[in-house]
């Protein structure tokens, strides 16, 4: 059976030369592929490397920490190091540095936010109190309006009061020639009036 089916191939490939040189080398890559994928199964780096780096200490994440604090990006001398002081892989401290910086700039940004938002809130406050009092002088203005016009209209009870005032003020129009009663102005001797009608006789 199997010789038949070798006879056909070699007739495949005899016939047609090129679609079994096309056919051949993916053949094997599927082969290749296959292999790898058993071997990625068998024995998975990534996979132990994954299992190690949830195991952190609370004494290696404090020491973490610290280091940190004084610099929060590592060289590469400086990562070995500190790896192998912490008896960890130089990858898992390089990615804890890395995850550590995420949240550090998370929680700048919060902070940040949250002293705009204080902010905001204040200039609101102080905005909102600023209208109010704007209003209250918008009201004085117009109630100081409101008394002006009353006391430029003609014939308003100030300008009738400051003209009787006026008026009491004034001496009597004989007085100013020292004369104190309408007989004086009237009065006539009788010899006058005798020596008058004489006159008229005459």
């Amino acid at each position: 059976m199997s010789g038949g089916v070798d006879d056909h191939v070699l007739l495949l490939s005899q016939l047609y030369p090129e679609v079994y040189s096309e056919m051949l080398p993916h053949s094997q890559g599927e082969l290749k592929s296959r292999r790898r994928r058993k071997k990625n199964k068998a024995g998975d780096p990534a996979g132990i490397f994954e299992i190690k780096k949830r195991k952190l200490t609370a004494e290696q994440v404090k020491l973490l920490e610290v280091n940190f604090d004084n610099e929060h990006k590592l060289e590469s001398q400086r990562k070995d190091k500190l790896a192998s002081e912490l008896g960890l892989d130089p990858r898992q401290v390089a990615v804890w540095f890395q995850n550590r910086r995420v949240r550090w700039k998370n929680k700048k940004l919060e902070d940040e936010y949250t002293k705009l938002k204080s902010s905001h809130d204040s200039i609101v406050v102080e905005k909102c109190r600023l209208e109010s009092e704007v209003l209250k002088l918008k009201e004085q203005l117009s109630e100081a309006e409101k008394q002006i016009q009353q006391l430029s209209e003609p014939g308003s009870s100030n300008s009738s009061t400051s003209s009787l005032s006026m008026e009491a003020s004034e001496p009597p129009l004989f007085g100013e020639f020292g004369i104190e009663d309408y007989g004086d102005v009237f009065y006539t001797p009788g010899s006058s009036y005798i020596n008058g009608l004489g006159w008229v006789n005459l």
